[in-house]
């Protein structure tokens, strides 16, 4: 039986070594260069530049296995992970693809050589499905594919008609598309699944799906034929070693097997893995095999666990895991980061990037197991509070409100109040969450209006950038403009059009590499009053936008321009970006190596830095990160730009790169320092950079970090200002510094001093102020106790305590009146910050023994105030909103304390 890894290496062999293809590396699995995907979740992905024409493929024929993770967004497999035998999140897609080379015809031979000649599948098993056409939109049914599946020898009944949903590929809303034929198993014991295809069940299950990429969905949701045709197919790797080794599910393979023995030893279950689907337990193993694959890979390509897009993802993906842990297999300490060096063992062979640091997965995964299993034991007591409350009112349904605070308050994400409260046999609005969850974010968002531009209508002009590293005015010829996606080589612009302008050349630098546009103004130099206004500078492939409106005048297709950057503002991205490249070089010497750049910002009023770093920086670190930067300016060293061949310039010494970027070949090399690459150090700043920056670091001025802050579980980001703000800044906080020390009579140099003996002296009054309370509240309860009523044996002590009150001084004096009135009934109110309201009910043990419960007093006075509670028999607590009626709810239970006890 052929193992997982060599059904991998068999197929890239299949495509490469004998039909020419070229074995492309997958991409992370975190698309850094695609904002609209929150995971690579097709082996397309890293090549859509291809089939949008906004890129020249190096090669035309390509194979690989791409690591997806589907969930989240559009395609989203998460919830249906453990329950059947073949979803999961993480999943590996085996592909082979023509960029204008083959089409249907080899795609489909070749396809069915492999999957019967090579790996001896039964044809007689294989069925297929071709697109059965589309009158209304005007696509012919595709006949052309069924002809080639039927000269391969598949028989008329094994071909199926599939409709739009099923059989008709799309990248968007607009853009390249085609129809695809999908190739299926019958695992049916008599052979019978052929009314089963496209069914929806593991009994004929889709294998491998070739698309052909032949048209072009235009924004009128017409469709028109590409002038180049493409081949995109993707495999399911779990899927067909299932059927290669002759398994009833993906998770019988050797893909999992590895994953369920260490599950087993690390989880202490009482049972390995046995392959029921019914069974409870063995959804937990699959559920959480399938998600350490998913964290480990996600992980190893940078992304982070936290609350935004992609991060929320994991975050949400490890605490199902972990729960299952949790609540099913019996586990009550952290053990996914356990299962990471099986992960790596079993596929680092083929994704090697998994072992370069796996010990930055680990401690990621461990921290946030840690953070989590605190949360879930409180969630659990939390969630059950509010369930008594409902249940005492009698209410099913826990509403938005009360889910939204459990999430945004407590940290229990909606999937863990779902569970909990269909464990109780109670339901979750989940609309009234999803409404406060967007009341929340509302305030959060940011952004504004952006010229975004897909695949447009029309063929895209070449632009020649090249002028853009200089500042002098440059001349160009106007070729045409994009509006509404549409390329428009034609015509006349007037005044007040927005539209982005398209030029044979452009000094203006375009978005890119965290570097902000240019913006600046192009005019006609042979007639006045023609201005157009660029509001920013986009790149398309090779075309360069400049987007923006003219505002007087009239251009035309032909005329010349001239060109004029925002001169003063291009100068302050310039300073920012070489400083930002210093600041990267201060980051590692100070905080260590292990620091990588993680996104930036570069625009005319600062540097914004994230970058990997598992602890918030010291202020003594950012005192030693500024100092170097600022002597690195001081020495004015040459910066210096060279492009070279890619392989040459990872050669360098101390050349860095951002992780998962793709870089050009040839690739341009900024350095600050060494003026050659031979004399570049580890010391140095090197890095790949196409962005623009000062001839010389003098010219930077000064360094000033303005803040550093978390943004995601293991990622930082620091702000930092130059040139003037950064004088300006520096000012600000001498005149501050300055006015304190007059304040406090002391020179500047003194402050530290004189601030630490200001807040010992603060502790001491506080000090003082809390025992002068503890004293005060124990002369109350003492004079409260020799006036207490004697009611069926039991002292009854029912009262408002003074201001100063706490539930931490409360329980102290609970534990004196115990020791005093061995029998005793006690309720007390006292007033807490921002107008509210506590409550503390306690009963002596030979109370609780006659079934009388501090949670059931609780309960019952606690409505009064407007809040909830419980807690034990013995103690319970409760807090409320409304202070005015806390003197009602202690009379409520007095009189209640009384009745109870004269039963």
């Amino acid at each position: 039986m052929l193992s997982s890894s060599e059904i991998r290496q068999q197929f890239v062999d299949f495509f490469c070594k004998k039909h020419g293809h070229t074995n492309v590396a997958s991409s992370p699995v975190v698309p850094l260069n695609d904002p609209t995907l929150l995971f690579a979740n097709a082996g397309m992905n890293q090549f859509k530049p291809y089939f949008l024409g906004t890129e020249k493929p190096p090669v035309v024929r390509v194979a690989n296995t791409q690591k997806c993770i589907r969930a989240g967004g559009k395609h989203n497999d998460l919830d249906d992970v453990g329950k059947d035998t073949y979803h999961h999140t993480f999943f590996e897609m085996l592909g082979n693809w023509s960029f204008g080379d083959y089409f249907k015809k080899d795609a489909i031979s070749w396809a069915w050589e492999l999957l019967t000649d090579v790996w001896k599948l039964d044809p007689t098993r294989l069925h297929v499905t071709v697109f059965e056409g589309d009158e209304k939109a005007n696509i012919p049914r595709d006949d052309e594919a069924a002809g080639y599946w039927k000269a391969v020898g598949v028989p008329d009944a094994h071909i199926h008609l599939g409709n739009k949903k099923d059989n008709f590929w799309e990248m968007g809303n607009t853009g390249p598309c085609g129809p695809c034929t999908e190739i299926h198993y019958d695992h049916t014991p008599d052979k019978s699944g052929g009314p089963l295809v496209n069914g929806g069940t593991d009994k004929v299950i889709e294998i491998w799906n070739l698309v052909f990429i032949q048209f072009n969905r235009n924004e009128d949701q017409s469709l028109t034929k590409l002038a180049a045709q493409h081949v995109d197919t993707g495999m399911g790797f779990e899927r067909i070693t299932k059927v290669i080794q002759g398994k009833n599910s993906n998770y019988d393979t050797d893909v999992f097997l590895p994953l369920f023995a260490s599950i087993h030893t690390v989880t202490g279950c009482d049972v390995p893995y046995g392959g029921v689907l019914e069974d409870l337990k063995d959804t937990a193993y699959r559920v959480i095999a399938d998600h350490i694959r998913t964290l480990t890979f996600a992980l190893t390509d940078g992304a982070t666990i936290g609350n935004v897009g992609r991060d929320y993802v994991l975050k949400r993906i490890l605490r199902r895991a972990e729960r299952y842990g949790y609540q099913v297999l019996g586990t009550n300490e952290p053990f996914l980061y356990k299962l990471v060096p099986t992960v790596v063992e079993h596929f680092g062979a083929a994704f090697p990037e998994l072992k370069k640091n796996p010990h930055k997965v680990i401690d990621q995964i461990r921290d946030e197991e840690t953070a989590f299993l605190r949360t879930l034991r409180r969630g659990i007591t939390l969630f059950s509070r509010i369930a008594d409350e409902m249940k005492a009112q009698g209410r099913t349904q826990v509403s938005g409100a009360e889910a939204f605070k459990l999430h945004d308050t407590y940290g229990v994400i909606i999937d863990i109040t779902l569970q909990m409260a269909q464990e109780q046999g109670l339901t979750v609005d989940t609309k009234g969450f999803e409404e406060e969850m967007a009341k929340a974010q509302a305030g959060a968002r940011a952004g504004g209006k952006k010229f975004v531009t897909t695949a447009v209508k029309g063929e895209l002009p070449a632009t020649d950038d090249s002028p853009k590293y200089a500042a002098e005015l440059i001349e160009a010829t106007v070729l045409g403009w994009v509006k509404d996606n549409e390329v428009i080589r034609t015509g006349t612009l007037k005044a007040g059009d927005e539209v982005a302008l398209l030029l044979d050349r452009t000094n203006f630098y375009a978005e890119q590499g965290g570097q902000v546009g240019d913006t600046g103004t192009i005019d006609r130099p042979e007639t006045a009053g023609v201005e157009f206004e660029v509001e920013d500078t986009q790149r398309l492939g090779e075309t360069v936008l400049h987007v923006g409106a003219l505002l007087s005048g009239e251009l035309k297709v032909g005329d010349r321009v001239s060109l004029q950057q925002g001169t003063m503002r291009r100068i302050d991205i310039m300073r920012n970006h070489t400083a930002t490249h210093l600041l990267n070089l201060a980051l590692r010497e100070v905080l260590g190596h292990h620091v990588e750049q993680k996104g930036s910002l570069v625009d005319g009023e600062k540097t914004r830095f994230d970058f990997s770093h598992d602890k918030p920086v010291s202020a003594e670190q950012v005192q030693e990160i500024e100092r170097r930067v600022n002597r690195q300016i001081v020495m004015d060293q040459p910066v210096t730009a060279l492009t070279m061949p890619l392989a040459k310039a990872k050669e360098i010494q101390g050349v860095r790169a951002v992780f998962g970027e793709k870089y050009p070949d040839p690739v341009r090399v900024v350095m600050i320092g060494p003026e050659t690459p031979e004399k570049a150090c580890r010391d140095d700043s090197v890095e790949f950079c196409g962005g623009t920056h000062l001839p010389r670091t003098g010219t930077i001025g000064y360094f000033k970090i303005l803040s550093q802050e978390p943004v995601a579980k293991g990622v930082r980001r620091i702000t930092a200002v130059t040139g003037k703000p950064a004088y300006d800044d520096v000012q600000t906080r001498s005149a501050v510094v300055d006015d304190l020390a007059g304040k406090l009579q002391c020179r500047p140099e003194e402050l530290p001093a004189r601030v630490e003996a200001i807040q010992e002296q603060l502790k001491a009054l506080q000090a003082q102020l809390k025992k002068a309370a503890g004293a005060a509240l124990t002369a109350f309860v003492d004079d409260l106790i020799s006036k207490a009523d004697d009611v069926g044996g039991a002292k009854v002590l029912v009262a408002k305590l003074p201001d100063g009150a706490s539930a931490e001084t409360v329980r102290t004096q609970v534990d004196r009146i115990r020791q005093k009135c061995p029998s005793s009934f006690v309720v007390f109110g006292w007033s807490e910050e921002e107008g509210k309201v506590a409550v503390l009910a306690a009963l002596s043990p030979d109370l609780v023994k006659k079934g009388l419960k501090a949670g059931d007093v609780v309960k019952q006075v606690a409505p009064l105030i407007g809040g909830g509670g419980g807690g034990k028999p013995d103690m319970a607590q409760a807090g409320g909103k409304d202070a005015s009626k806390l003197p009602d709810a202690l009379r409520h239970a007095n009189k209640l304390g009384r009745e109870l006890l004269e039963k």
